[in-house]
């Protein structure tokens, strides 16, 4: 499985679309990622539209990684056109002002999905083969773009996963590794790995460990069980909840309220990760352990993987995108 990152795609700078934020400026990384710019909030909206499935397939993990080194290009400022709606692809680099990035924004744009988790069909066809380094890759890769997102890309800046509809499995995972997770009041969450015979084994043991502890950890992860926001935010795993279709509204009224603290509450996030922190080097091992267990799965329980698949295909193909 070729799980090389490309060379990062040329940036263009395009006008916002119409249900864009005004002032936004959006980067396209591929078809299934997209990052916009808001200069008001000074934030990157990163959304992703994964296809077919609204899963973590390799070439998204490719844009994410191209997205974390746009991140981290220029310092963690963008250089946006000083007329977002007039500016052109062939602007000269005078003509652009650089900004900072102080917040980051994980958002899916499939309707009713943040993001369903891992690429199970691809999981079923490596572990029929037998084929553990391509487990690991795919594990590994995973794991690196979570471990930016969650370092905040070694930058003062502020993460935020904003959560509609099903988070599951690895998507629940991605959301772990932000700083403030926020949820609509119809999210729902959960780790169904073990309904098959497996465990999330991208990060969520360490993300949750951090936040609630072994207890609650253990709990949410062995039993298979979907969770609404506010059964998360009462336990301590996630941090907002807000009305249905009011994500987007809170996140900004959230940024906007941490303005003028912004700088200590960045401060306070780095500490946290520095007194209680997860390392690169545990999310790699824990991958390990997780692709052992993955080659350990029965053919029943690769029958059960293969019916989420099928469920998966039938979420996906009663949506539409954005």
């Amino acid at each position: 499985m070729d799980m090389q990152i490309p060379q990062p795609l040329l940036q263009i700078a395009r006008p916002p679309r119409p249900d864009s934020m005004p002032g936004g400026l959006e980067h396209f990384f591929s078809e299934q990622l997209s990052a916009r710019y808001d200069v008001a909030s000074r934030s990157l909206w990163i959304r992703w539209t994964p296809r077919p499935r609204p899963s973590f397939n390799p070439a998204l993990l490719r844009a994410l990684d191209q997205c974390a080194q746009f991140i981290r290009t220029d310092q963690g400022h963008i250089r946006v056109a000083q007329n977002p709606i007039d500016c052109a692809p062939d602007l000269a680099e005078g003509e652009l002002d650089p900004l900072p990035i102080e917040y980051t924004v994980l958002a899916s744009g499939v309707p009713g999905t943040f993001n369903l988790g891992g690429d199970l069909d691809l999981f079923v066809r490596l572990i029929e083969a037998r084929d553990r380094a391509s487990l690991v890759e795919y594990g590994s890769a995973c794991v690196h773009v979570l471990y930016q997102n969650y370092s905040a890309h070694g930058l003062p800046i502020t993460t935020i996963s904003l959560v509609q509809g099903e988070c599951l499995g690895g998507g629940f995972e991605a959301a772990l590794s932000s700083d403030i997770v926020v949820a609509e009041k119809n999210a729902r969450f959960g780790f169904p790995e073990i309904l098959f015979n497996l465990f999330p084994g991208m990060g969520a043991y360490s993300f949750l460990a951090r936040r609630v502890g072994q207890k609650v950890t253990e709990h949410l992860i062995s039993t298979g069980r979907t969770h609404s926001a506010d059964d998360m935010l009462q336990m301590g795993v996630i941090d907002h909840v807000t009305e249905a279709g009011q994500g987007e509204a809170e996140v900004a009224a959230l940024i906007r309220r941490q303005s003028r603290s912004r700088n200590g509450l960045s401060g306070i996030a780095r500490v946290r990760r520095r007194v209680n922190p997860v390392s690169l080097r545990e999310l790699l091992d824990v991958v390990d352990l997780w692709a052992d267990c993955a080659l350990g799965l029965s053919n029943r329980d690769l029958r059960l993987m293969q019916r989420l698949v099928a469920r998966q295909n039938e979420i996906n193909s009663g949506q539409h995108v954005h």
